[in-house]
């Protein structure tokens, strides 16, 4: 315990009053830009987490911030966000007196509005406060913000290609609203995301002789009613249904009205679920047709029941509702982590729909509520470490 949590004692009830330092924090960390490039506030949580705690603190080559505390042989329980943000609307920045660009704060009826309030600079404030304040029991805590979440997770693939591998993760992306209004959920699993380009070849001649050429543009016609009769994939993660999809979404083929073309290109998104995959190879069993995967963000699915039964009863314990063990729509940092090993639950402020925004905002009682979340799941971790 540091001697910033002296006076404060566990935060214990659910409507318990703001963190303290939690409003500053997300202020600080909000009005940085960090679409282009996330040094400035990866430099900001690397100089508080300094200034307020005892942790260990690292930075990498890739810009990801790590802070570590608590014993170093016990298993390790990672919290987790990352501090890049897509990039903002016109109306959320602004040119300070200093001649830079800052985002636009604004706060109203108990929100902060602004790029990367709910995606999510306010869940990485709440995790470095809970890091600050919690003296764990029974793992050591780590904290992790990455960069390049937005882009494919780049930050979080280096992270662990260079070692990063937590036994247990807590990940602040969106839980909130799922099961009901007013509910921090956890989530116990998410969709992946698979995107692929099916890409027809065939041979060129003028339209007014079709018979001499071969049409790519048919081929990729044919190509699309194999994949339309493919099945979604689905499974089933600690009694709770996921459900993927599969989807045509481009096609692209020809060069002018009057030529034959001799290549068409199909792109496909397909959303994936744990241990199931669409077989989308079967669509080059169309003459001149060739599959290409482009992009495969892996799904989540949390591998340890206690691990995500102990972060239920920690989102119980912090809150007047009643959570649940839901699965999240899309594809997050913790699909990586899973991946790699790690015992993932997602559990965070934003709201179903509101990253990515261009009023995005996120509430001051959620990010008190996740606070006493992380704080919780870490002081009580003999129940799953």
């Amino acid at each position: 315990m540091t001697d910033h949590d002296a006076s404060r004692g566990r935060d214990g009830g659910p409507n318990a009053p703001a963190t303290d330092g939690l409003r500053p924090l997300v202020r600080e960390l909000v009005s940085i830009p960090s679409h282009e490039d996330a040094t400035a506030a990866g430099d900001a949580i690397e100089s508080w987490l300094h200034a307020e705690t005892d942790a260990a603190v690292e930075r990498d080559e890739q810009g990801n911030v790590f802070a570590r505390t608590g014993d170093p042989d016990a298993p390790t329980l990672a919290l987790v966000g990352h501090h890049d943000v897509v990039p903002p609307a016109a109306s959320q920045t602004a040119v300070g007196d200093d001649g830079e660009e800052r985002y636009v704060l604004e706060e109203r009826d108990g929100r902060l509005y602004g790029r990367g309030t709910a995606d999510m600079k306010g869940a990485v404030a709440a995790a470095m406060c809970a890091l600050r304040d919690a003296d764990p029991d029974g793992a050591k805590l780590c904290f992790a913000s990455f960069v390049g979440e937005e882009v494919g997770g780049v930050g979080a693939r280096a992270a662990i290609e260079d070692g990063f591998a937590p036994e247990y993760a807590v990940v602040g992306e969106g839980s909130t609203n799922y099961s009901g209004a007013g509910v921090t959920d956890v989530v116990v699993a998410h969709k992946g995301r698979r995107a692929s380009t099916l890409v027809a070849t065939g041979e060129s001649t003028h339209a007014s002789i079709p018979e001499e050429g071969v049409n790519a543009v048919y081929r990729a016609c044919d190509a699309v009613d194999v994949v339309r009769e493919l099945a979604f994939p689905q499974t089933t993660v600690m009694g709770e249904p996921v459900r993927g999809s599969l989807a045509v979404t481009e096609i692209d083929g020809g060069t002018a009205w009057n030529v034959v073309p001799d290549e068409c290109e199909v792109t496909i998104d397909e959303r994936t679920v744990p241990g199931e995959r669409a077989p989308l190879e079967r669509a080059e069993s169309i003459a001149g047709v060739e599959w290409r995967v482009d992009q495969d963000l892996p799904p989540m699915a949390c591998s340890d029941d206690a691990f995500a039964d102990a972060a239920l009863a920690a989102a119980r314990e912090s809150q007047s509702g009643t959570p649940e063990h839901v699965v999240k729509p899309h594809a997050t940092d913790a699909g990586w982590l899973a991946d790699a090993g790690t015992a993932c639950v997602i559990c965070g402020a934003a709201e179903s729909g509101e990253a990515h925004t261009d009023s995005e905002s996120v509430s001051w009682a959620v990010l008190d509520r996740c606070y006493r979340i992380y704080r919780r799941v870490a002081e009580d971790a003999k129940a799953f470490a």
